[in-house]
């Protein structure tokens, strides 16, 4: 057990993005979840969006859900979104960039920082639980 727990790799459980959902990381997404994880980070779609947190099925749980985070703006053509999934807060699709994570002991903040010459941006922040 540890606060403030972060996890990442390439398949998003949750996406709206070209490739989708993929189901195949449900099972580390639980798990997740059962210990008390904050983020996760994914790519894998060439686009950004944000989460709201959610619980292991993907229902929004304000309290001790994993907010999940695709970025996927870092190089590649971009794509645009499919069907947009439950508890996607923020999407974008045409603007390069970086995410850049603040972590704390006590909870994290998140600022899309995008390309010279572009405007979108995403910024927050969050206590851990």
């Amino acid at each position: 057990p540890a606060a403030c727990t972060l996890a990442y790799w390439h398949h998003p459980r949750f996406s709206s993005g070209d490739h989708g959902n993929s189901t195949s990381m449900q099972a580390i997404w639980q798990a997740l979840y059962d210990v008390g994880a904050e983020v996760v980070l994914g790519g894998h779609d060439h686009d950004y969006e944000r989460f709201a947190p959610q619980d292991g099925n993907g229902n929004p749980d304000p309290v001790a859900g994993i907010r999940e985070f695709v970025v996927g703006t870092g190089g590649a053509s971009l794509r645009g979104f499919g069907d947009i999934q439950p508890n996607s807060d923020v999407r974008n699709s045409d603007t390069l960039g970086v995410l850049k994570l603040t972590l704390r002991a006590k909870g994290y903040a998140w600022r899309f920082v995008p390309v010279a010459g572009s405007t979108f941006t995403d910024s927050g922040a969050a206590s851990c639980h």
